[in-house]
């Protein structure tokens, strides 16, 4: 959701061709999930490579968790977490078959396997895309649908 640059290209290729694309890190390594935290980075190890990486520090940290705390409303509504909005809105791309998640324990599973059952509807989907354009989390296609459309 955070890294969208297949979305313009290998995604719709995809679509068209008949053939599938497997996401990764849906999640993007934990920060949409319900209880990333700044704080949470602050107890990493300090060996952790997310320490390093520009999404997990800031200006970039806070447009993630603020693309979080805008799927909390839709995961709301589907009485679901907001991990398993985010995985389900990758798998809703015309072109992607399958999305690696990764879990720790239990617990994390039962945070987003509802995303195999969950539908998200185009308000949902509009939604979501309102939300990347307004926290400016992340690059690429905003919208599943949008991302099929010719361009001029």
């Amino acid at each position: 959701m955070i890294h969208r640059q297949s979305g313009a290209d290998v995604i719709p290729w995809s679509a068209a061709h008949g053939t599938g694309v497997i996401a990764y890190s849906p999640m993007q390594s934990g920060i949409l999930t319900d209880d990333f935290s700044r704080e949470r980075v602050a107890r990493m190890d300090a060996d952790d490579w997310r320490r390093r990486n520009p999404e997990f520090n800031e200006p970039l940290l806070s447009r993630n968790l603020a693309l979080r705390d805008a799927l909390r409303p839709i995961a709301s509504r589907h009485g679901v977490s907001v991990s398993a909005v985010a995985v389900a809105w990758v798998l809703s791309w015309p072109g992607v078959s399958g999305a690696i998640v990764g879990a720790r324990s239990p617990q994390q599973v039962d945070g987003w396997i509802a995303a195999g059952n969950l539908t998200l509807t185009q308000e949902d989907l509009d939604e979501i895309s309102g939300a990347l354009v307004r926290t400016e989390a992340g690059v690429g296609p905003t919208h599943p649908a949008r991302a099929l459309q010719p361009t001029a």
